[in-house]
């Protein structure tokens, strides 16, 4: 976590792995995994104060809004941010 950024620096690392991975990731499986993608970001933007739905962007952007609800929900509630590295390796191995 930088003075900038309120993101832990092993969430962010976890992000830009997760990020990578998903690069990788042929579509058929990206499709097959959007969801669980938009749901962690979902459930991080609710967390951070969020109301309204992440709109169903798809496979091109949900990291994008992921990274977006992981930074959000650090500054609404830098205790949370603890869970965020947990979280996105969880995440990276269920992708593969």
């Amino acid at each position: 976590m930088t003075p900038s950024d309120p993101v832990p620096q092993q969430a962010r690392t976890e992000l830009e792995r997760l990020a990578r991975r998903w690069q990788q990731l042929p579509l058929d499986r990206a499709l097959a995994r959007v969801a669980d993608v938009r749901e962690l970001a979902q459930r991080y933007a609710r967390a951070a104060g969020e109301q309204r739905a992440l709109p169903a962007l798809g496979p091109a952007t949900v990291l994008d809004q992921l990274t977006v609800a992981a930074y959000d929900l650090a500054v609404a509630d830098p205790g949370a941010a603890d869970r965020l590295a947990v979280d996105l390796a969880t995440l990276r191995r269920r992708i593969g």
